[in-house]
């Protein structure tokens, strides 16, 4: 089901905010977040990583990826659309597994500027309460806690940030 913000359930018992402070500027951020070859870097779960990224970065563009365990097994492949793009703010976008794109959330990512740092939030709105319980069960909020780092320790030091994401 897609999520609908006018749902029966509260929002509140639907949605995951997980923030980070992070030592690079939006900007550097924000461009971890828009290239497939960085995305391959930082998202997933260190056993679980990134190792399919196939980015149409515009509003109404889609993405997929997919990640490979370290047995070698492919995880199921997921992805969406982009809905919003903010250069250096915000990017909002759907995400679901293609094994069933009903069950859709929407991620809203904000980049808050603190100079050589970032506030960096992202928001989950699920579809339903169930779905949340079951995604964080599965462990969302772990896996994204450690995406998150990774993409904290790949663009720390905005003068450092800056030759890494270019490597």
């Amino acid at each position: 089901m897609a999520v609908d913000e006018n749902a029966s359930e509260p929002v509140a018992d639907r949605e995951h905010v997980i923030t980070r402070e992070l030592s690079a500027p939006a900007r550097i951020v924000f461009e971890a977040y828009t290239k497939p070859e960085h995305i391959k870097r930082w998202f997933g779960p260190k056993p679980w990583p990134v190792t399919s990224a196939v980015m149409d970065f515009r509003v109404g563009g889609r993405f997929r990826f997919q990640m490979t365990g370290p047995g070698g097994e492919l995880g199921p492949p997921f992805g969406g659309t982009y809905l919003e793009i903010v250069p250096n703010r915000k990017i909002v976008y759907d995400n679901a597994f293609e094994a069933t794109p009903d069950e859709k959330m929407i991620v809203t990512v904000t980049f808050d500027d603190e100079g050589q740092k970032t506030l960096l939030a992202v928001h989950t709105l699920f579809a339903t309460a169930a779905m949340k319980k079951d995604y964080l069960e599965r462990g969302y909020a772990e896996g994204t806690g450690i995406a998150l780092d990774q993409l904290g320790a790949m663009t720390a030091g905005s003068a450092s940030a800056s030759a890494t994401m270019r490597a």
